[in-house]
């Protein structure tokens, strides 16, 4: 497999911040070229890439595609394909293109890796087959297609590795696994062994606070936040991130809008933040809460709000809907019930927010930035992985 890799282009969607904190790390190894799709009716029509920007050693390129090309029939236009392949070999020689990877961080580019002339490494960072918009079957053809051609398969999360190797013919030898990770800007010089100042929009909240940080929809608990929420009222609760999106079911949905309700006193929202002020909100948390609900896909994926709360070395405490926390005790503590919860929270009370474990905390942030899961990809692609569906600090 050991190739020599003199730069990177990867084929990703810049909404999803995990994705753009990589691109950033890898570009600390070689040089990148990160290319996002921009969908629109009129895809068709336009002929070139229209946008660039440059951050040091990586180009951001946005490049037109025609609505309905991620769907069954729309991936298989052939002129669609053929543009997005003449655009990432623009500029470059033969001998230039087979040592520059190609990073797919999608199936549907299965056709754009099958001519590329240099590796290819599937970089697979959620269970796609079961997103409710994109058809489950046709999902499992791109990726049985994708893991053919790719001479590195790297799934997020040992979940995500089985249903690959299981049913995309990835092969164990060509798999490592890479999970998300945190951004080095957000570790600590030291373990806090209490919680820092809170930001000033919610300096006014009561301590102590336990905090939720991400994004508000479906993947959380609503109905198991809320009765925890009733369940302590000596307990400031705030999250950080924006709501706009489903919370899932009608039950759900009343128990997030109950508690929007409410936002002021007890609980506050402060919605949308920019990503590299999170940490200064998980820092100033007594406790961090990862309130999952236990469904597809977000259960089989990697926890970036983990590895956030990782960081800040605060305790957390998370429900078992997420496969990936369900190994990390004791950096966590794991409950199946808002009780559980609640009861946790109270021990945690009872020991002022100090549970013995910030130390290991701190420790295992340092394995788990971005620039390390990117070292996994350059150096198993150039022969230098040690051991398979491993990474340090996973």
């Amino acid at each position: 497999m050991a190739r020599s890799v003199r730069q990177y282009k990867i084929l990703l969607d810049d909404r999803a911040p995990w994705l753009v904190e990589f691109a950033r790390a890898l570009a600390r190894l070689a040089p990148v070229t990160a290319y996002t799709p921009q969908i629109s009716a009129l895809g068709l029509l336009k002929r070139q890439p229209n946008s660039e920007k440059q951050e040091g050693r990586l180009l951001w390129v946005r490049f037109p595609v025609q609505r309905g090309y991620f769907s069954r029939y729309g991936c298989l236009l052939p002129f669609q394909t053929e543009r997005i392949g003449r655009w990432l070999r623009e500029g470059a020689s033969g001998h230039e293109l087979a040592e520059s990877a190609l990073i797919c961080c999608y199936p549907h580019y299965a056709r754009v890796a099958e001519s590329w002339p240099g590796p290819v490494v599937y970089y697979a960072t959620d269970l796609f087959r079961c997103y409710s918009h994109w058809d489950p079957e046709h999902i499992r053809h791109l990726e049985r297609r994708m893991c053919r051609r790719a001479e590195l398969v790297c799934p997020n999360s040992a979940r995500i590795a089985e249903v690959l190797m299981r049913d995309a013919g990835a092969g164990p030898e060509r798999v490592v696994m890479v999970p998300n990770g945190v951004s080095s800007q957000s570790l600590l010089p030291e373990p806090l062994l209490a919680p820092a100042a809170l930001p000033q929009d919610v300096a006014e909240v009561k301590r102590p606070v336990a905090g939720v940080i991400g994004n508000l929809a479906a993947n959380l608990d609503w109905v198991l936040i809320r009765r925890a929420v009733e369940a302590t009222p000596w307990l400031s609760w705030v999250f950080v991130g924006p709501y706009s999106m489903p919370a899932g079911g009608r039950e759900q949905h009343l128990a997030r809008s109950e508690l929007l309700r409410r936002n002021g006193g007890q609980v506050f929202f402060t919605g949308s933040r920019p990503i590299a002020e999170l940490k200064l909100y998980a820092r100033s948390f007594d406790v961090a809460v990862l309130p999952y609900r236990k469904a597809e896909p977000t259960y089989s994926g990697s926890s970036t709000r983990f590895y956030e709360h990782l960081a800040a070395t605060r305790p957390m405490v998370a429900t078992d809907g997420f496969a990936e926390l369900l190994s990390k005790e004791p950096l966590l503590r794991i409950v199946r019930s808002p009780r559980e919860l609640v009861a946790a929270l109270e021990n945690l009370r009872a020991q002022g927010f100090r549970d013995g474990w910030e130390e290991q905390r701190w420790r295992a942030s340092r394995e788990a930035t971005w620039e390390c899961r990117a070292g996994l990809i350059a150096k198993a692609l150039t022969g230098e992985r040690s051991a398979l569906l491993t990474a340090p600090g996973a």
